[in-house]
């Protein structure tokens, strides 16, 4: 019994990757040429900014009102342009009602300074 206690327990640490699931130590990841970010908005602020990471997601505040999903539509636009994409190339992937969001950007051309490139 304790034999199999210990070898579930070693089984449980390890985890198994997932094609979706995020980098376990950062808030972005790539999927080919596609950049998988994960963020945390900030509706209605006083400017359209990229912020700080926060564990495991990326600030970004917009000036945009949390209303019907307009926020994450102005995030998108603006996003797009700071990545050099048209806002056709991002997708939502989830959290298009919700602060808590994952975008997928296709081919971006530019990347802000906070991914440390």
């Amino acid at each position: 019994m304790a034999k199999a206690r210990a070898k579930a327990k070693a089984k449980a640490k390890t985890p198994t990757p997932e094609p979706d699931r995020p980098a376990e130590d950062g808030f972005f990841r790539w999927d080919g040429t596609t950049l998988v970010v994960n963020i945390l908005g900030k509706p209605a602020a006083r400017e359209d900014a990229i912020g700080k990471v926060r564990g495991r997601q990326l600030m970004v505040s917009v000036t945009a009102a949390p209303k019907l999903g307009r926020a994450t539509d102005h995030m998108v636009r603006f996003l797009a342009r700071e990545f050099g994409v048209p806002p056709a190339a991002i997708t939502v992937v989830f959290g298009r009602m919700s602060v808590n969001k994952q975008l997928r950007i296709e081919n971006p051309t530019r990347l802000p300074d906070v991914f440390g490139t």
